[in-house]
């Protein structure tokens, strides 16, 4: 007993727990090393990054003047570079190419918005007259149903539509709602001249970001920008001609049903198509508010059918076979994708969101995945040194105990 009394110091001072905590940072470096520890650190870099990202964005909403345009050169571009790419292969001069694909395009666009103005000028405020008195017959019959419908809330939502439809902002959306004519022509300029350049030295322009790359990170961005390119420009061929295909369906079933007004709802069924989801749906339902004024409410219907029937042959035949070449999206990301465009830029916004977000998409994919072609060529390698390997080893093939035959 009086031998254990005496070594019970020394076990105390072993046991000291100053000795072993070391350093006196340590102790604050392990409370960072738990699992608690490492989310607190995780979530500290994700609130950082999301910090940077909505500065960038900021400042990006702040010069919109001049980041709209470029934003709808770049998009034009992608879906006119194979053109281009095109008559380059068959001999053509860059500067040729471009100049003939750019001065081709400014027709065909030009004719395409002067036939809709000229379709939608004169009729416009019968078309909203007439939307109108069809919303309140709507709201007439909605007052007949057996359960209680807010009449506030009604009224608030045909205030928003009226105002909406008929504000400077709708009339000038196509240019994200600026109304001086010198910011108008200034954002065309600087649209046609960088859409000049993208399509004559993108893929110079392209190798120049590239400059401080090389090796892996060179060939993934240059997979960066084939990529983005093929998307981009497959989304805007791919979605122009779902949105003419939908017109002239519904258009044409809307002049067979003799509905007024029927050209200038066409033009805005083209153009709603342009916005996924919301802009088919809001057409269709402008459509059939006219029909429901002008020729009844059996017109309506039909009209509310044959806009279902268009919008599923789109998303059962033409999305799949059109927009092949183009990343598909949930509708959840491009329902986001769509509201935080237009909270940012209005009409223009919802019209550029979903582009960008599956360009957007296709990038971080690249990013994430090694280059296809570069894993093939890897299996193809080791496939052959396999073959070769077993060519030359023969000792490496046991032979039966009859004849020294290798057994298969």
């Amino acid at each position: 007993m009086w031998f254990t009394r005496s070594k019970q110091p020394d076990v105390v001072a072993t046991t000291d727990p100053g000795a072993e905590s070391g350093p006196p940072g340590s102790a604050l470096g392990s409370i960072w090393n738990d699992r608690l520890g490492r989310w607190a650190t995780r979530s500290l870099q994700i609130l950082m990054v999301l910090a940077l990202a909505g500065l960038a964005i900021w400042g990006l909403v702040q010069v919109k003047l001049v980041v709209i345009p470029v934003l709808i050169a770049i998009i034009l571009a992608a879906a006119a570079a194979p053109l281009v790419m095109w008559l380059r292969r068959h001999g053509w001069s860059p500067m040729l190419a471009t100049w003939v694909t750019l001065l081709g395009s400014l027709i065909v666009f030009g004719g395409v918005i002067t036939l809709i103005v000229f379709a939608v000028r004169n009729q416009w405020g019968a078309l909203v007259e007439s939307a109108s008195e069809g919303f309140d017959d709507l709201v007439e019959w909605v007052q007949t149903l057996p359960f209680p419908i807010d009449q506030e809330q009604i009224d608030q939502a045909r205030d928003w539509v009226v105002d909406f439809v008929t504000s400077a902002q709708f009339s000038s959306g196509a240019i994200a709602g600026i109304s001086a004519a010198a910011e108008v022509v200034t954002g065309a300029l600087l649209v046609v001249v960088v859409g000049f350049f993208l399509l004559k030295d993108g893929d110079r322009i392209w190798a120049f970001f590239l400059r401080p790359f090389d090796g892996e990170r060179l060939a993934r961005g240059r997979r960066i920008g084939e990529t983005s390119v093929k998307v981009l420009g497959g989304y805007i061929r791919g979605t122009a001609i779902i949105a003419f295909v939908d017109a002239a369906a519904i258009g044409i079933g809307l002049a067979v049903l003799q509905v007024p007004l029927a050209l200038p709802l066409a033009v805005i069924v083209f153009l709603g198509a342009f916005i996924p989801l919301v802009g088919a749906t809001v057409a269709g339902i402008l459509a059939a508010l006219v029909a429901l004024v002008a020729n009844g409410p059996i017109v309506a219907l039909i009209v509310i059918a044959i806009v279902i029937a268009v919008n599923q042959l789109e998303g059962d035949l033409l999305q799949p076979v059109v927009m092949a070449q183009s990343l598909k999206l949930h509708p959840l990301v491009i329902l986001v994708a769509l509201t935080a465009g237009t909270i940012l830029g209005g009409i223009i916004g919802a019209v550029l969101a979903v582009p960008i977000t599956a360009v957007g998409w296709a990038i971080i994919k690249v990013w994430e995945h090694p280059d296809p072609s570069l894993d093939a060529r890897k299996r193809i390698g080791r496939r052959r040194r396999e073959r070769s390997g077993a060519t030359r080893d023969p000792a490496a093939v046991p032979a039966d105990s009859a004849g020294g035959t290798p057994v298969a």
